[in-house]
């Protein structure tokens, strides 16, 4: 039961089931409803399930092997969370890297072999080789491994929207309708992989900052140590601003439509929640008030992923 509980917290399983759960809402909230327009997809439910499974694996081995990597950092900055050499012996956790990020590369291969998507290969071994590269160099750069990990968190919405994009057909729908459905389902699609992006690059920095003892004695050039923990503040905020700027645009948008519901939703657990962040963020002081910044912006990514819905409720 304990290597089972330390295998879970190796691959960071909240986060898992959160890539799993973003996919299945952009599949439900974004796809499905085109059925019902008379607009179909030639990408079956057996590869979108492969993809997911794929996705999930290629970031359980990612998380393997930065935890691999970051062993003496993550011995200064969180002791008692520690698993490698605790719990899971170091070439473990190596053979399970390999394993899964095998097992993604094959079931790519597959949907590639048997679907109209040719590139899901040769973009999960690139996705398995940044991950590798993140944990041994990029982390430790200024801002490089920031953006690298925003960039694959808004990855996980854009790889569903080029599987679906080029495999809708219309059968008995007005054209018109067709490239209007297709235009709403490309802007929708890149709406949710800037805010991932964004609100990624925001968590990423504040852990920077939760972390800086461990990552000063290993002689990392996070933002906090490269620039200083004030100037990582006020970047910080001017994303917070942007972020809840855009967020409430949208929202004024979606009100002459009568999505009210929709802003009762966004106002309450996304806009509200960053306003409350972007105010403790010059209060924070030691690790434990960034973990909980962290926390918080984890909770809002959530329930900005989980927006979706509204999509399909009122389609």
């Amino acid at each position: 039961m304990k290597l089972l509980a330390a295998f879970f917290r190796l691959v960071r399983w909240p986060n898992l089931v959160m890539i799993a759960v973003t996919q299945v809402l952009f599949y439900f909230s974004l796809v499905q409803p085109l059925f019902s327009k008379g607009i179909y997809t030639r990408f079956d439910n057996l590869h979108f399930g492969l993809l997911m499974v794929a996705s999930v694996l290629i970031a359980a081995a990612g998380y393997i092997i930065n935890d691999y990597f970051d062993l003496n950092i993550d011995q200064v900055n969180k002791p008692d969370r520690t698993v490698i050499d605790k719990v899971i012996k170091r070439i473990w956790a190596i053979v399970l890297h390999l394993l899964f990020s095998f097992t993604a590369i094959i079931i790519s291969l597959y949907i590639d072999l048997n679907s109209a998507v040719f590139w899901l290969t040769g973009s999960n071994i690139i996705c398995a080789f940044l991950l590798f590269g993140y944990s041994i160099t990029l982390k430790k750069k200024l801002l490089w491994g920031n953006i690298l990990i925003s960039a694959l968190t808004a990855w996980v919405v854009i790889v569903c929207f080029l599987c679906y994009y080029k495999s809708f057909y219309c059968s008995n729908c007005d054209q018109v309708y067709f490239t209007l459905y297709n235009t709403r389902f490309i802007r929708i699609s890149f709406l949710y992989a800037g805010f991932a992006f964004v609100i990624s690059l925001i968590r990423e920095v504040v852990k920077d900052l939760e972390d800086i003892d461990g990552d000063n004695r290993y002689g990392c050039k996070t933002m906090p140590i490269a620039w200083g923990i004030p100037a990582s503040k006020v970047f910080v905020a001017v994303w917070l601003v942007v972020l809840i700027g855009m967020i409430s645009i949208v929202q004024v948008y979606v009100l002459q439509f009568g999505w009210i519901w929709s802003s009762v939703y966004c106002i309450l657990l996304i806009i509200f929640p960053l306003i409350w962040i972007l105010r403790k963020l010059f209060m924070a002081q030691v690790p434990k008030d960034y973990h909980e910044l962290s926390s918080a912006i984890k909770f809002v990514m959530l329930a900005g992923l989980v927006s979706m819905i509204f999509f399909k409720i009122y389609s």
